[in-house]
């Protein structure tokens, strides 16, 4: 007779890569050992029928204990991060290594590897955030990050850690020569200095003119010129944060020609408009973040491409601050949009919020959501074992009460932002338990983890393969 198993997770709805399946998942050590029914003894079982069984999620655009490019830290560590995930059904998180301008990308990582050492509790990798490529050993650098297993590259084209087209173009040359995925802020600089300006100058300053001061055009405009390169370069992209109707349909139309080219959305463009930043006074900065909500009209084109293919991700991109002196409203209590810090907490939310449209009111449905949520960003960005329930798989798995109904309080998440963006909204489905690698780190919606838990995850390869460059 063989040993027990670890743990037995009994007669729920297992969503597998195959489907939907009413069956036992078990568990030996940290990783998935069989899937089926009467699988024999464990050491713990857990009774999950009448839920649903899911890949943890991953949520692979956070900003965590960093710098923004207006010099204002996020209100969250890595302890209050994760914590925050966890409880939302996440268990793999990639966040940003942020270069300072003149400081070297060795140090950059490290410097977040000891943080994330220290605090996280559940698993995570970085993107490389690359704002100055003129210091010392850049090039060598990069190139021994990326062999190291970080494997993807942030860059902007707006903000004041932007680069120019060349450099732009030099970084995705190195990345493909060394096997890296370049992900990429994708909004026009000069539309928005222009657009900003003209709003400054007529003393348009209230928080709900930060939608004006970043027109649409200034993704398409962005979105379009990425694709070329990359159609170009033949080097793999992925497009931030996508949110209008022209920006999913220039990803489309790339896609169409066979530009290696992925892309992502997010919550507040798929359930919120512009006009969430209609609120009193300065209220109004607390939904503020880049590139700014739309309308309702571009919330049915992103979810239209998300459901036909043409968007791959729905990621958070958790970009936390504070509504006091030390987040937002750090330029003084009556600062204008171009003060107040660009962001909203997401890590906890994400999850919920997908589940509800997508399972609960059958937007999708359970195979589409753990797929958009946690199967296609292990594949993209290459996290091995990660994002599926499948035998061998790491045991990275979180339980759902479809029945269970929450409604968003003021401030009841488990970060330090100090407000819920959701605040009134309800949803149907919560994530009550969590495993990591097979340890509970979540029980019946408590946390029952410990800081450091989380483990860096190495990207040996890239997941997605450069195609020839165009002649």
């Amino acid at each position: 007779m063989s040993d027990p198993f670890d743990l037995c997770i009994t007669g729920g709805m297992v969503v597998t890569p195959a489907g939907v399946v009413t069956a036992d998942i078990a568990v030996r050590g940290d990783a998935i050992a069989a899937i089926g029914t009467d699988l024999g003894a464990a050491t713990t079982t857990i009774d999950a029928c009448g839920k649903y069984v899911m890949p943890g999620g991953i949520d692979p655009h956070a900003h965590i204990e960093q710098m923004s490019g207006m010099g204002v830290m996020n209100a969250d560590t890595f302890e209050t991060a994760t914590r925050s995930a966890a409880l939302g059904g996440t268990t793999s998180v990639i966040s940003f290594a942020a270069q300072a301008k003149g400081a070297r990308l060795a140090q950059t990582v490290a410097d977040y590897s000891a943080r994330a050492t220290r605090g996280a509790m559940i698993d995570y990798a970085f993107h490389m955030t690359v704002t100055d490529t003129g210091v010392p050993d850049f090039a060598d650098d990069l190139a021994a990050l990326i062999a190291a297993g970080n494997r993807s590259i942030k860059v902007f084209t707006t903000y004041n850690i932007q680069l120019s087209d060349a450099q732009i173009l030099s970084v995705m040359s190195s990345a493909r020569a060394h096997g890296a995925l370049v992900c990429v802020h994708a909004e026009t600089d000069a539309i928005i200095t222009q657009a900003k300006s003209t709003l400054l100058n007529a003393g348009k300053t209230a928080p709900h003119y930060h939608a004006a001061s970043r027109p649409r055009m200034a993704e398409i405009e962005a979105v379009e010129r990425i694709c070329r390169f990359a159609e170009y370069l033949g080097q793999p992209v992925m497009l931030f944060h996508i949110s209008t109707t022209e920006g999913a349909a220039a990803v489309q139309a790339a896609r169409t020609r066979g530009a290696p080219v992925w892309a992502e959305t997010c919550p507040h463009y798929l359930f919120m408009t512009a006009d969430i930043l209609r609120q009193p006074g300065q209220e109004g900065g607390k939904w503020m973040c880049s590139p700014p909500q739309r309308q309702v009209a571009d919330q049915e084109a992103l979810w239209s491409a998300l459901l036909e293919g043409d968007l791959q991700i729905v990621s958070s991109d958790h970009a936390p601050y504070r509504f006091d002196a030390t987040g937002k409203l750090s330029a003084g209590p009556d600062a204008g949009f171009h003060e107040i810090a660009n962001g909203l907490p997401g890590l906890e939310t994400r999850l919920p919020l997908m589940f509800d449209a997508m399972v609960s009111q059958g937007r999708g449905g359970p195979e589409a959501f753990a797929r958009l949520t946690a199967t296609a960003p292990a594949e993209i960005y290459g996290l091995p074992r990660k994002g599926a329930l499948a035998v061998g798989m790491h045991a990275d798995i979180t339980l759902w009460d479809p029945e269970k109904t929450v409604t968003y309080g003021e401030n009841d998440l488990h970060d330090n932002v100090g407000y819920n963006p959701w605040v009134g909204r309800t949803v149907t489905g919560w994530p009550t338990d969590v495993w990591l690698r097979g340890a509970r780190i979540v029980t019946n919606g408590a946390l029952t983890t410990t800081p450091g838990t989380g483990r860096k995850i190495d990207r040996p390869t890239l997941a997605v393969t450069p195609t020839a460059p165009q002649s």
